[in-house]
């Protein structure tokens, strides 16, 4: 047998067997095993480093864009909140169109609370409106509680007389809290604006009913029951007044009228007591001992301001001047005030006169 017949050829690609060099230019195969299993884990590793430093060069990069974003938003938030500019009514969103006659100086929607109680010291159209009630409040707060820690000494009857009194008080505050609260954050948005109208709304009621409280005791002083009707009745009133100021339509611009007349008739409710009282009574009596000369100018200055309201005076005949100052919406706020305090005024008189003829009824007779 010669040489080459002895030969036998490699059974398998990865037995050790010296290298032989390679013959037509081919790799052995057991040289090609070997270099296919080093490939493949050099390719797994480098895979995996690969992968490493993607989660850490690729998530870094995001994290920081992120937290510049962030920074940028909260920039840019800030530079809008100070400086923002005042808008022409006729690029006001539908919910913010209240006044076709205030052309200029309106606020934009400002989706930020702190924005809004911001621009209480910006000068705009609600300027006004926000500042004649917001500083009525914190009179008639620091008035009340004056008022309710005055001597028990001054009272008849120191504990009912000033649970009738602080129900004015209360209306008071609520009446112009809301107010205030409503101007404020009404640009805020829709879904806002309509939560803090019908509380405005709800406020104005309470005012009402807390009036006649106070009024109807003093007067109806010696007798009770005709009092307990009538504030029954008022009540009755003031609810279903805050029940139909609940309803959305109740704040758009097309029920200004209705809302002010509303309003009115619950004020004007209180005609039949009036009455009750001057005939009972007689008119002189009822113009001095019950204050009638101050019950009539409180109700000349609501109703005066609700008619301003409503038909939009002077801001209908000046379109464009009346913007800032002076426009229907501020007398309405201006006259509310003032009437409430001529109506403490009269009230604080009959709770005067109670203390000089005392706590008995039958003494006044001979009066």
């Amino acid at each position: 047998m010669s040489p080459r017949e002895q030969e036998v050829p490699p059974t398998g690609c990865c037995e050790a067997e010296p290298e032989s060099p390679k013959q037509n230019g081919e790799i052995p195969e057991h040289r090609r095993c070997e270099n296919e299993e080093e490939r493949q884990q050099q390719e797994a590793e480098e895979e995996e480093e690969k992968s490493s430093d993607e989660g850490f060069m690729g998530m870094t990069p995001l994290l920081q864009a992120h937290h510049a974003m962030e920074r940028m938003e909260e920039f840019v938030h800030k530079m809008w909140e100070g400086r923002w500019r005042v808008i022409p009514h006729d690029v006001l969103p539908d919910w913010l169109k209240d006044n076709d006659y205030l052309l200029h100086g309106h606020r934009p929607p400002m989706p930020s609370f702190r924005a809004c109680f911001k621009s209480i010291f910006r000068i705009h159209t609600e300027t006004g409106n926000i500042w004649t009630h917001l500083l009525g409040c914190l009179f008639f707060l620091c008035l009340g509680i004056v008022y309710m820690f005055r001597p028990n000494m001054s009272f008849v009857a120191p504990f009912q007389e000033k649970i009738v009194i602080g129900m004015f008080f209360l209306g008071a505050i609520l009446c112009l809290s809301f107010s205030w609260l409503f101007h404020t954050v009404y640009c805020h948005s829709e879904g806002v604006s309509r939560v803090f109208s019908k509380l405005d709304y709800s406020g104005i009621a309470f005012l009402i009913m807390g009036s006649f409280v106070p009024w109807l005791y003093y007067s109806f002083y010696c007798s009770p029951q005709p009092c307990f009707i009538y504030l029954i009745v008022v009540c009755i009133l003031g609810v279903s007044a805050i029940t139909v100021s609940q309803c959305d339509f109740f704040a758009t611009p097309q029920y200004r009228g209705v809302r002010a007349g509303v309003f009115v008739g619950l004020g004007l409710s209180g005609v039949v007591p009036t009455l009750h009282f001057v005939i009972s009574e007689g008119f002189l009596r009822a113009t001095t001992m019950g204050q009638m000369g101050w019950l009539f100018l409180m109700a000349t200055l609501y109703i005066t301001g609700a008619c301003l309201y409503a038909a939009r005076i002077p801001e209908r005949f000046f379109p464009g001047k009346c913007d800032i100052w002076f426009h229907s919406h501020q007398l309405f706020h201006i006259l509310v005030v003032a009437g409430a305090f001529v109506h403490f005024h009269g009230v604080s008189n009959l709770q005067e006169f109670r203390y000089t003829a005392g706590a008995g009824c039958a003494e006044e007779g001979a009066l």
